[in-house]
């Protein structure tokens, strides 16, 4: 039987000098595991991965079995969409701050010897279908692990937002924006603006207005199962735009319209502790915690 293939993509910012990295590959080459090692971004500095030999991402996801990540869960999110396209299970070391997504942190790594006999467990984690509609075509399109977020441009300025949902109205927004979120985007840029904090493995859709003015209304969790359609309204040239899990932001039009709904399309996450997410949540937030 040919070894299981794991790819290391370490984080070089947050993994100085491949430490990490370097212990991980040795831990699992003993167990005899075959491994590779792959930059999470491109144009990477030459020499920032110390001596590795570093592959091409998208040729070595082919065939691959496991992808461990070293760096905090924005090198997670970076990856999110195309573990999830390959269908390649996601083992996160964390080397930044807080951590929610990845499974162990940097001084856990002699846990990755549970791999061994190849018997762990998966968590499945929703992710959203984000497409963008201008004049009836489909101008945008992405997939995302946390969030979509619209909000307005660089100069602070009231925009006025349209939700419906599965063609009925919902809610009208006027403030700076609104997050659609995953259950694994509750604890990320939608806690900040005051949305509830939900099980990650829960399957709803949380909708969250940035600093609105309309103090009635805080933020909706509905069934995974509704369409979500957020249209502009009389926004004039004021600039809006959207943003899927921290990528580039996709510059909105007046009469554009962005649909949001759950995707078929799962990330895998590798679980190896019996940590849970309240556990994680409290030691990580609550007062006394780290």
């Amino acid at each position: 039987m040919n070894p299981k293939k794991i790819i290391l993509c370490p984080n070089p910012n947050r993994d100085q000098g491949m430490a990490a990295t370097k212990q991980a590959d040795a831990i699992l080459r003993e167990m005899g595991f075959r491994t590779v090692v792959c930059s999470p971004f491109k144009d990477q500095k030459a020499g920032a991965f110390a001596d590795y030999d570093v592959r091409s991402l998208p040729q070595e996801m082919r065939g691959a079995d496991l992808l461990l990540t070293f760096g905090g869960d924005g090198t997670i999110l970076h990856l999110a969409k195309l573990a999830a396209l390959h269908k390649l299970p996601v083992l996160g070391i964390n080397m930044g701050g807080l951590g929610f997504i990845a499974e162990l942190e940097a001084g856990e790594l002699e846990t990755l010897k549970k791999l061994r006999d190849w018997d762990f467990e998966t968590e499945s984690r929703m992710m959203l279908d984000v497409s963008v509609f201008r004049e009836g075509k489909q101008v945008y399109t992405n997939l995302g692990l946390n969030d979509a977020v619209i909000r307005e441009g660089p100069i602070s300025h009231v925009i006025h937002l349209k939700i419906s949902s599965d063609g009925r109205h919902l809610a009208d927004i006027a403030g700076d924006g609104v997050i659609i979120s995953t259950p694994t985007g509750s604890t990320a840029y939608s806690l900040s603006a005051g949305g509830p904090v939900v099980e990650p493995v829960a399957q709803t859709l949380v909708v969250c207005p940035i600093c609105t003015h309309n103090m009635r209304f805080s933020s909706y969790v509905l069934s995974p199962d509704h369409v979500l359609t957020v249209e502009l309204e009389r926004n004039g040239r004021k600039p809006v735009y959207l943003c899927v899990d921290e990528s580039r932001a996709f510059s909105l039009r007046a009469d554009d319209k962005v649909q949001v709904r759950r995707s078929k399309y799962v990330m895998k996450l590798v679980r190896l502790t019996e940590k849970s997410f309240c556990e994680i949540f409290a030691q990580k937030m609550l007062p006394g915690g780290l």
